[in-house]
């Protein structure tokens, strides 16, 4: 039993660069979602500002 334990431990680490270039690309793309959403919307108005 302590070797299986042992095996998963040691092929979990095995894991690869995947968290990190999920968490890269995630970052980005929900972060300009909001300022993509939000700034359209101030310019809507333009004709009546006299």
């Amino acid at each position: 039993m302590p070797y299986t334990v042992a095996l998963l431990a040691a092929a979990s680490g095995q894991q690869g660069p995947a968290g990190t270039l999920r968490i890269g690309l995630l970052v980005p793309i929900v972060g300009a979602v909001p300022p993509a959403w939000f700034l359209p919307r101030g310019h809507g108005n333009e004709d009546n500002n006299v």
